[in-house]
């Protein structure tokens, strides 16, 4: 049987519920969000003079849900519009609606009797082949399954996402023992094609995976932190980035969380499980004083943390006051701070013989020994609880790749020597000879799964460019870039600068790219798998330059750039741009020319050189120009001031869109453009795009003259512009950087209409570029961003 999911069902419509609700409307898939019928009438409802057979009413709990999806922060949906296709009801009136869906999602209270009560009702309405799941976090999935239809049972499983939706790649898929082989197969691959998630499969045990052991690993911190006299502040000024956790590190991420969140989650495994693991799952005395008091963190204003005026305090355990946080300040951290890549920090950390290697080891060594205890019982391989901690909790390593880093055979031995049983598991590991669980094996990764060692299972969609680099090389590379074949005729090239900002290096390698393409390959993938595709031009470069007056410098290098950009749009060769992430100001002036863009569903693209007291200088602006044009339907009249003032807001305001539907509202992609959801899947995505318009006869575009609105338009964008700043929304300079950006998109002073070259608005762009960059407000400006990492107003 063929399963697709082409309309779902949520029932429940808490944070979790709609926000499982937005991220299947930003996929495209509607959805009937359903909650409680209220037993009150709210003022609002009184005043209006409603009752409670009202259908307003009744279905308020859905309603004010799907509302406030357009407030929250960070946004649940990646474009106000998907709003559409989310309909309000309730699990009174409108269960017969489970008849349409083919996919129920039960996102309820925790609480095992009221869930099997709401599924003997499910089980009446549905339609054969349904699938049901359960977003719980730990009530078990085989007791929840209990006494319904055998058909129930086949499509029933636990599919547990992680808060927020969108922005959390875990999902948890947790299959009863009545779950169909073929329904898990295929939610496995929905889940990581459609949804976009990193999937793992857990097994029915308390928590599962990532909140059974990030749970433990947290309570365990709070157990050392107690027993060893740390503070708050100073636990968390090493457990977050330093470590490769995230910046949020142990009790920010309380704050976040909730602390009623969290005591519940813990209190779930406390009541599953007995002894030593047991006394660990009991939250300390004060935590529970906290939920006493109310203080559960962000959403009660206080809670580890207190924001105090500007500063930020911290909580005494012991007489529950607050005071100035703290930090953890040790040789050790600044000798790790030196080393290269997080496996040498970790082994400088955590066998430092000071306060931050103490800590750090008497956290790691009892959470490392206890995910080895629960390989096996809570998941099949450590793939998966690995896979669960960085997807889940923001490591960068999961507890046995971190083990690998530390040292398997150092790190047992110190346990040892400490008096801990070694897990057998890890015992096993010892036995065979071998010191790590994972190792290469002709270029693949491969995991020890007790007696040997076994591919790790890879999904062909996902491109690891680090490991593919080391099997196959490289084409050539530079300090800014490199250019890979990444098969079936396609080329790759990939920026790796620092924040991959774009300077002279990687100006040479595209244009070597596109040569070398042109020759020997169907295509050109521009991609790559940094923090960012690219924050834009070399900032520091620019300044350096400008301070010193070398404008004859300056004007080379933009010309270069402007040469390379025209070179990726007129490749005979299509060129494929995978942005994702911040891709800004440069960056998204490498996108903007080429044939096509993909982009990750998390892409945040603009042009954003006002900031630093600049326009565009790479073609930007002609670009997003002649892209709204080109946009446009044949047999349209075309208002081309209309078109130059939308492309003058973004840049003037610079817009940066919050996705990638976001970025196709603003015209950086256009409707034919793509965008992964999965963005794991991106170069996949991008390499396939390439192939298919080579294979589709790509011819590159011909050259042609842009009209422009000419003098009329220069004078209404100045007009608007001149407006802002005797309202005091703008400063001098802003008006003057202003100017300059509408007398390029008007394309000077020529009459309305006018068909100009490309390289005509080229040279206003680079002359614009060039007469702004030496200000001496603009170089403030980009003093400031290079040392505050923040826009100055001056």
């Amino acid at each position: 049987m063929a399963y697709q999911i082409r309309k779902a069902a949520v029932l429940g419509s808490g944070v979790m519920g709609s926000g499982i609700a937005a991220h299947l409307a930003n996929i495209g898939i509607p959805v009937v969000l359903l909650d409680i019928v209220p037993r009150e009438l709210s003022k609002e409802e009184q005043a209006k003079g409603l009752s409670l057979e009202d259908k307003a009413v009744r279905n308020r709990m859905a309603t004010t849900s799907i509302q406030k999806l357009l407030k929250q922060k960070p946004a649940p949906l990646t474009a106000k519009k998907n709003l559409q296709l989310i309909t309000p009801g309730n699990l009174e009136d409108d269960l017969e609606k489970l008849k349409d869906v083919d996919w129920i999602i039960e996102v309820i209270v925790e609480n095992l009797d009221v869930k099997k009560s709401l599924y003997e009702k499910i089980d009446g309405v549905r339609k054969v082949g349904t699938i049901i799941s359960s977003n719980t976090s730990g009530i078990s999935i085989n007791a929840m399954v209990e006494g319904r239809s055998e058909d129930f049972g086949k499509y029933f499983l636990g599919t547990h996402f992680f808060n927020p939706p969108r922005y959390l790649k875990l999902l948890e898929i947790i299959p009863a023992k009545t779950t169909a082989p073929e329904v898990l197969e295929f939610m496995t691959t929905f889940g990581e094609n459609q949804l976009g998630k990193g999937v793992v499969i857990a097994k029915d045990t308390p928590n599962f995976i990532a909140n059974r052991i990030g749970t433990y690993g947290l309570l365990v911190t709070l157990r050392e932190m107690m027993v060893r006299g740390y503070s708050i502040g100073e636990v968390d000024s090493v457990t977050g980035p330093l470590i490769g956790r995230p910046k949020s590190a142990t009790f920010r991420t309380l704050d976040v969380v909730g602390l009623d969140t969290f005591m519940h989650v813990s209190k779930n495994v406390y009541d599953q499980t007995s002894g030593e693991e047991q006394k660990v799952f009991d939250a300390p005395e004060f935590m529970k004083k906290m939920v006493e008091n109310g203080w559960l963190g962000a959403k009660s204003g206080q809670g580890f943390f207190l924001k105090k005026d500007k500063e930020i305090l911290e909580l005494d355990p012991e007489t529950l006051e607050y005071r100035p946080a703290g930090k953890l300040k040790t040789p050790s951290q600044e000798v790790a701070k030196q080393q290269k890549g997080l496996a040498a920090k970790m082994k400088t950390l955590v066998y430092a013989e000071d306060r931050t290697g103490e800590l750090l080891w008497s956290i790691l060594s009892p959470t490392l020994r206890y995910s080895a205890e629960l390989n096996g019982e809570i998941s099949d391989d450590i793939v998966a609880i690995d896979n669960a901690m960085k997807w889940g909790f923001g490591w960068q390593q999961g507890p046995f790749e971190t083990w690998d880093a530390i040292g398997v055979k150092k790190s047992v031995e110190k346990m040892i020597q400490e008096g801990h049983p070694v897990p057998a598991f890890v015992q096993a590991l010892i036995d065979s000879g071998n010191e790590n669980f994972y190792k290469e094996q002709d270029g693949d990764l491969h995991f020890f799964d007790g007696t040997t060692y076994k591919p790790v299972p890879v999904n062909e969609k996902v491109i690891d460019l680090k490991r593919y680099k080391k099997k196959h090389g490289v084409i050539k590379s530079n300090s800014g870039a490199s250019l890979i074949d990444l098969g079936d005729g396609i080329a790759l090239l990939e920026f790796h600068s620092r924040s991959n900002a774009i300077g002279l290096d990687i100006m040479q390698m595209i244009n070597f790219a596109v040569d070398e393409v042109d020759k020997n390959y169907k295509g050109l993938v521009i991609g790559n798998q940094g923090k960012n595709f690219c924050v834009g031009a070399n900032l520091g470069m620019i300044l350096m330059e400008a301070q010193d007056d070398n404008i004859f410098e300056l004007d080379f290098t933009i010309k270069t750039f402007q040469n390379a950009m025209m070179k990726l749009k007129y490749s005979n060769k299509p060129v494929v741009a995978a942005p994702f992430g911040m891709s800004l100001g440069g960056g998204a002036e490498v996108t903007l020319p080429a044939a096509h863009i993909q982009a990750s569903m998390e892409t945040y693209m603009g042009l954003v050189e006002v900031g630093v007291g600049l326009i565009p200088g790479g073609g930007g602006n002609k670009e997003l120009y002649m892209k709204q044009l080109k946009g446009l339907p044949n047999g349209v009249t075309i208002d081309y001031l209309n078109i130059a003032t939308k492309v003058f807001e973004s840049i003037a305001m610079a817009k940066v869109s919050t996705s990638a539907e976001e970025a196709r509202e603003n015209n950086f992609l256009n409707f034919v453009d793509g965008i992964s959801v999965n963005n794991d899947h991106l170069l996949y995505d991008a390499k396939q795009a390439a192939l298919s318009l080579y294979e589709n006869g790509y011819q590159a575009p011909l050259r042609e003259k842009v009209p422009v609105p000419g003098e009329p338009g220069y004078a209404t964008l100045l007009l608007g512009a001149e407006g802002m700043f005797i309202s005091g929304y703008i400063s001098e300079h802003d008006l003057k950087i202003a100017k300059k950006l509408a007398f390029v998109l008007a394309g000077g002073k020529v009459p309305y209409g006018t068909k100009v070259d490309e390289q005509y608005l080229l040279d206003l762009e680079r002359q614009a570029f060039l007469s702004l960059v030496a200000e001496p407000k603009t170089q403030q400006r980009m003093q400031h961003m290079l040392v505050k990492g923040k826009p100055l107003r001056n």
